[in-house]
């Protein structure tokens, strides 16, 4: 009766072990690949699914969601001998199972390096602000260079990001030394303009005042002149009024000259009298 029991045991664990072997549910969101003695027989859907035991197995099972692919930083040269860092990020999809297990050793891995790669390649081509500036530029080249190269994998790319794109730190205090330069350029050259427009309008200021000046010299010497030849038009022939008004001139003169707060002293002409009896027509 033991031996009975064991074989009843050994048997009932053999089918159990069968079953389990030939069914297999597969979640949804992917696909398995079977092999029948290590060659491709057939894919697994989502669902139930029954497979034959101990000849065909499970070999690669595969999402068949879009599938985030990170893109590691890398320094890049670009045409201007510039160094800059970028990183990407791709979303994939498995459209085709069989090329995608067959057709590469690790798909993830071939799509990265490629992306890469390529990224190095289009960048390469560019101008260091070109490529700062282009972000949409080299997204749409970079998607459609690894486009065909993915089709032969199995592989749809969906889109392609440029996650960051930047100078490398060196590159980034060389600019920055740029900038700080320019902006010392620029403000050196706004001073010379500045003291260059202040010259310019100094002189003409100068120009104009000394114009002014010389008009009023100008009207100045015709009203003295004609206030002569009204006054020598008034007096005519006659001295007295003439040496009137000379001696009226020469008192005031005097006059200030006591008045000044300057004045300790007042010097008088030692020839006061002659030069009044003189003014006065020779009146003794």
């Amino acid at each position: 009766m033991g031996e009975i029991a064991i074989v009843v045991v050994a048997i009932f664990v053999f089918v159990a072990v069968t079953i389990a072997k030939g069914v297999r549910i597969v979640p949804q969101g992917e696909e398995w690949i079977v092999e029948r003695l290590g060659k491709y027989h057939g894919t697994l859907h989502p669902g139930l699914n029954i497979i034959v035991p101990y000849l065909d197995q499970v070999r690669y099972k595969l999402v068949t969601k879009d599938i985030i692919l990170d893109v590691q930083e890398q320094e890049v040269i670009t045409k201007d001998n510039a160094v800059i860092v970028t990183n990407a990020i791709a979303f994939i999809k498995v459209t085709d199972p069989i090329k995608a297990v067959y057709g590469v050793t690790d798909f993830s891995e071939a799509i990265r390096n490629m992306i890469m790669t390529t990224l190095r390649s289009i960048i390469g081509e560019m101008q260091l602000d070109e490529a700062l500036s282009n972000r949409d530029k080299i997204k749409a080249r970079l998607r459609e260079s690894i486009a065909d190269e993915a089709i032969d994998w199995g592989l749809t790319v969906k889109s392609v990001e440029i996650q960051d794109i930047k100078p490398s730190e060196s590159m980034q205090r060389a600019m920055e030394a740029q900038a700080s330069a320019e902006r010392e350029r620029k403000a050196m050259v706004t001073k010379a303009e500045g003291n260059k427009q202040a010259t310019i309008l100094n002189a003409e200021a100068q120009l104009q005042a000394a114009r002014l000046n010389a008009e009023a010299q100008v009207t100045l010497a015709d009203a003295s002149a004609e206030s002569i030849r009204r006054v020598a038009s008034a007096i005519g022939d006659e001295e007295g009024p003439m040496r009137y008004i000379l001696g009226e001139k020469y008192v005031n003169v005097i006059g200030n000259l006591a008045r000044s707060d300057n004045a300790k002293t007042v010097l008088l002409p030692a020839d006061l009298q002659e030069t009044l009896r003189g003014l006065l027509g020779g009146r003794k």
